[in-house]
């Protein structure tokens, strides 16, 4: 199996911008990437100044793009109402002709996105409410709410930590963070495979901007992703970045 390409990007400072990011997808598309993930967070650090809402960058994507699947990479479902957060999901699954998944995960605190806000900041407190919020999200997403429309759920975790792997299983994908090269894939392939995931199950990675994806791709991996940002972030450098295409 060939991994699909996609761009993995940060709404941040130069790109915090819906109508920027909607004009990055569109271009996006048709250059020939298959995927396009917006970061969902509310601060970064003192390098980064402006970020636009995952929400409204999503809702432009959906309607700058016809054949591209997108979503949030990835939500912190422990600071989200599962009921809304359905709705929106819903919403955006209908909006985009079910091109929507729905990446969620742990989220970290390392520089106060939780407990600047009264969040929960324990991050075993956080898996409890990760757990508890899949449980009631996924009802409502499966018929509890209506529209009932498709909406895959892919989990992230960082490599090598076997419980987000364990939790994503569950699911429709993974998420990997932190694989140092292909060889850590074929662990985390062989890690899944134990726990019998469902047919059609994506195993997802991302690479910097100047990483090379050959390495990568035909190793078992459905998608590959090219991340665009954090830092320093360059308006017409990535639109040549999105413009060149997923070259190998």
């Amino acid at each position: 199996m060939t991994a699909r390409r996609g761009l993995f990007l940060a709404p941040f400072d130069a790109l915090a911008d819906p109508r920027v990011v909607g004009d990055l997808a569109a271009e996006a598309e048709t250059a020939g990437w298959e995927g396009f993930f917006v970061w969902d967070h509310l601060q970064y650090g003192d390098r980064v100044a402006e970020i636009a809402d995952v929400w409204t960058c999503c809702a432009a994507v959906a309607m700058r793009t016809e054949r591209m699947v997108f979503g949030p990479m990835v939500t912190p479902l422990a600071r989200r109402r599962p009921q809304v957060l359905a709705r929106q999901a819903a919403s955006l699954a209908v909006l985009s002709g079910e091109r929507f998944v729905l990446g969620l995960g742990l989220g970290d605190d390392w520089v106060g996105e939780f407990s600047d806000y009264g969040d929960e900041a324990d991050p075993k407190a956080r898996a409890r409410l990760l757990d508890d919020g899949l449980e009631a999200l996924t009802g409502y997403l499966g018929g509890g709410f209506q529209p009932a429309p498709r909406v895959p759920i892919w989990m992230a975790g960082r490599f090598p930590n076997r419980a987000p792997l364990r939790r994503a299983a569950r699911y429709d994908g993974f998420f990997v963070i932190g694989l140092d090269g292909p060889d850590d894939l074929d662990r985390v392939l062989g890690d899944l495979a134990t726990h019998e995931p469902a047919t059609g199950f994506d195993v997802v990675v991302d690479l910097q901007p100047g990483q090379d994806p050959a390495p990568w791709l035909d190793r078992g991996a459905s998608w590959v992703l090219t991340r665009v940002g954090p830092y320093d972030l360059d308006l017409d450098a990535v639109r040549r970045l999105v413009a060149a295409g997923p070259t190998p």
